[in-house]
This record gives C-alpha cells, sequence and structure tokens, in this order.
C-alpha cells in the first residue's frame, strides 16, 4: 500500500469509491488522491473493470460482492440499491493509518479498521434516497425503479443516517453540500472545493468569442436541457448542445433551426468550445458543477439558475443568473448576457480557486491535522 512520507514517517492510507465505472467529476476527485496517496488499496462495491484513469488503474482494486451479481457493474447498478448496504459492510479494510471515501450513495458507511480516523469527501448525501426521487424515477425503467425506491426509502434513510457515525471527518465539495449533510446527518462538514483541471481549461485571447450558446451536460431529465432547447428556439439564438443521454432523441426532435445537438466530444473539442462560445447555459441545480468551473477557467461566461453549487461558481461579475426555470426567464437571462457581456479575464480568475494545486494542498492539511489528532 502506498502513502505519503512526513517527520513520522510512511503513512499507510487507503481509499474507498462508490463505484468504478467511468470517468466524472467524482472519478476526478478520486484521481487526485490516488496521485497523492497511491498506488494503495482501492475500495469499491463494483468495478467494470475497463479503466479509468493511469493513477486510479494503478492501485489494487478490492470489490464488494455486488461485483458478483449479474450486470451490478453495468445497466442494472442502480437496481441494486436494496443490496448496496449488505454489499458495503462486507469489504473488509486491511490496517491502515486513515481511510479516506469518496461518496455520493454508499461508500461513506464503509467499516473502517478499529481506531482508524475515516475522512469522507462527499459529493452529496444521496439525492434519490433524500430529496430527489421524482428525478431518479424518471426514464427508460422508472416505475420500476420507482416502485423500488418506495418499498426501501424509509429504512435506507435510517441506515444512512446511522452510519454517518462511521466518518470521523466530513469534507463537502460546496458549502450546498454541507448544508445537506447537515440536514440529512446532523454532521458538520468541512468544504474542500474539488479538483478542476483550470491549467488545461485555458482562455485563449488569440480566439474571439463567438455568438453560440453552449450546454455540457449529460442528457437526462434532471439536468434540464430540454429547457435551453426550448429557449433558444424561442429567442432564435444559436446553440451547441454537448453530452449524450436517454433524452437525446427528444432533445434532437425538440430542436429549432438554431440549435445542433453535437453528442459527446473529447477534452480539446470540448476546451476549444468554451473559448468560442458566447456563454455556457447552466440550468440544473449540481451539489458543485464542474462543468460550470471548467468553463469559467477557460473564459466562458455562465448563465446559470440560481441554486446548488453555482452560486460559489459564478458571480455577478463572471455571469448572469435566473431564478424561475421558465423558458420566459431564461431568454430575459440570455438578454442580459447580450447587453452586457462578462469579462472573459474575470471568469478565469474566478476560478483559480479550484485548481487541482488548490485542492491537493487543502486535502494534505486535512489529511496532516487528522493523523496528528
Amino acid at each position: 500500500m502506498g502513502g505519503i512520507i512526513d517527520a513520522s514517517g510512511p503513512r499507510r492510507i487507503a481509499l474507498a469509491h462508490d463505484w468504478l465505472v467511468g470517468l466524472r467529476g467524482g472519478e476526478r476527485v478520486l484521481d487526485r488522491l490516488a496521485r497523492l496517496y497511491g498506488p494503495t488499496t482501492l475500495y469499491t462495491l463494483v468495478d467494470d473493470r475497463r479503466g479509468v484513469t493511469p493513477a486510479i488503474d494503478a492501485c489494487r482494486v478490492v470489490a464488494s460482492p455486488l461485483q458478483t451479481l449479474p450486470a451490478a457493474a453495468g445497466r442494472l447498478r442502480r437496481y441494486y440499491l436494496p443490496l448496496m448496504p449488505w454489499a458495503v459492510g462486507r469489504l473488509a479494510v486491511e490496517p491502515c493509518d486513515l481511510l479516506i471515501s469518496t461518496s455520493s450513495a454508499v461508500m461513506k458507511s464503509i467499516i473502517p479498521p478499529p481506531g482508524v480516523p475515516h475522512v469522507c469527501y462527499c459529493h452529496t448525501p444521496p439525492r434519490y434516497v433524500w430529496e430527489q426521487g421524482r428525478d431518479y424515477a424518471e426514464g427508460a425503467g422508472g416505475r420500476v425503479r420507482a416502485a423500488g425506491l418506495g418499498l426501501v426509502r424509509r429504512r435506507f434513510q435510517r441506515w444512512d443516517r446511522a452510519t454517518a457515525e462511521r466518518v470521523t471527518h466530513f469534507l463537502a465539495n460546496s458549502r450546498h453540500t454541507a448544508e445537506r449533510i447537515a440536514r440529512c446527518y446532523g454532521r458538520e462538514a468541512e468544504v474542500v472545493y474539488p479538483p478542476v483541471r483550470t491549467t488545461y481549461f485555458t482562455s485563449d485571447p488569440a480566439i474571439e468569442r463567438e455568438d453560440f450558446l453552449l450546454v455540457v451536460a449529460a442528457l437526462e431529465p434532471y439536468k434540464r436541457t430540454d429547457l435551453v432547447v426550448d429557449a433558444a428556439n424561442r429567442a432564435a439564438v444559436p446553440l451547441k448542445v454537448v453530452g449524450d443521454g436517454t433524452q437525446r432523441a427528444d432533445l434532437e426532435s425538440r430542436a429549432g433551426p438554431t440549435v445542433e445537438v453535437l453528442g459527446r466530444v473529447d477534452d480539446e473539442a470540448l476546451r476549444g468550445l468554451y473559448r468560442r462560445a458566447r456563454a455556457l447555459v447552466f440550468p440544473q441545480e449540481e451539489d458543485f458543477g464542474i462543468i460550470a468551473a471548467e468553463a469559467q477557467a477557460a473564459g466562458c461566461p455562465v448563465i446559470a439558475h440560481r441554486a446548488g453549487g453555482a452560486l460559489e461558481i459564478v458571480s455577478d461579475e463572471t455571469g448572469v443568473f435566473f431564478d424561475e426555470r421558465t423558458v420566459e426567464a431564461l431568454v430575459d437571462a440570455i438578454r442580459e448576457m447580450e447587453r452586457a457581456p462578462r469579462d472573459p479575464a474575470a471568469c478565469t480568475a474566478r476560478a483559480q480557486r479550484f485548481s487541482e494545486a488548490a485542492f491537493d494542498s487543502t486535502i494534505q492539511a486535512v489529511v496532516d491535522r487528522v493523523l496528528s489528532g
């Protein structure tokens, strides 16, 4: 097992993560932890074996018994929600000096070895259990998910709250999430913003801003990309939609002549879009909102719904907020951005608070404090 070196000698730091099935914001946090403290042992519910990042892949992965069940690492993963408490409880963590979990589902409930402190980087208490069950039930298979969720929700909440006691120190990815942790678990959390690749998503003064708006999201109902498409149709403004998901066909069918659905794009293409777009539109409520932070790092202003983590990423100097998630309110915000464009340099400067270097130094300070305590 890998570890950090300080005056007291090597420390054995184990990691835990809900599941290894892709590369999104949660895995970006895990990647930074694996770079800092790996290669080490990494505990998870399921691993789809396709690889995530070099630092994560270098770890020795220990999967729960859920791994052996049909499609548990694939399309049926969320249907196994009733079994997740059992599965995470079966993970036997080997002796170590510190356990760090990253969790938006159940991994905060992993049992550390006796006397070993457990730091949980919590992206959110599970939304589909605590606050957004309706969103979880939408889309393909929604009725089945809704029925299953209704059967286990209250029992899962009791278990989730009780097992928060297995965490020594909570970290939250935003003040918004810290407030939710207090509501759901009755625990205080220290805010540590997630790492944003501000050295990659940079502005380029040689590239001129164009007239199009940009949306980057998983094309799922709760992301509210449909609202942006409808507003672009109403305002007759160019819009490029980046992403894929169950809502893609519906969005393509409702898209007017000014709307282009691009699907998934690679990082280089995404950086180019951030650098050229007039503004990113961010209509959803997120726990943090790494897409908005990436766009700001690239000098791209943001038109955001006034809720969630966007309030900590965007300011009146770097974007425009809209309060009601209606076509009319969003069109008004688009017109406001047209009347008073935001300064790309101010956007880039604001995003530096979320750099990978800032994350690394803050996490290291937390680890040093916990281990010395």
